[in-house]
């Protein structure tokens, strides 16, 4: 069995709410379920995150890897007493994605005092791996 890492319980309700009007809602991405230690969700292949190949434009990509590791991030601290942003994002595209949607699955790498390391994979409908990204966390205290 796998140990469960966030500091209280995640609802994926909060993060579609959280989410109105901003790049993630235009570009259509969805958390659709949190596991014991993976947080993970969808993204459509379509003319939002296109780039003019007709391919996922690999920043959409990171985009979703991007959404998804910070989430995580931020769910493994107390947020009375520090917050997480983004450090360092990377990303390696090795399958393209014409259509249908991509799913992103968000792993904790490293969890330090100050920092965390995200591993977030991107897969297409088929299961095939589209994109390997890497994301850095700063873990940074609130000002009292």
């Amino acid at each position: 069995m796998t140990e469960r890492i966030w500091f209280s319980e995640p609802n994926i309700e909060d993060f579609s709410k959280g989410h109105k009007n901003t790049a993630v809602d235009a570009m259509g991405i969805k958390v659709t379920e949190i596991g014991d230690d993976y947080i993970r969700g969808t993204m459509p292949a379509d003319h939002r995150t296109f780039q003019p190949f007709g391919l996922i434009h690999g920043g959409a990509n990171v985009v979703l890897a991007e959404t998804l590791g910070s989430i995580g991030a931020n769910l493994v601290i107390d947020p009375s007493k520090e917050f997480s942003v983004g450090q360092e994002v990377n990303a390696n595209h090795v399958r393209g994605v014409r259509e249908g949607y991509v799913t992103g699955t968000a792993k904790l790498a490293y969890r330090g005092r100050s920092s965390q390391v995200w591993e977030i994979h991107i897969e297409d409908d088929k299961g095939r791996l589209s994109c390997i990204s890497r994301l850095t966390m700063a873990v940074v205290p609130l000002k009292r």
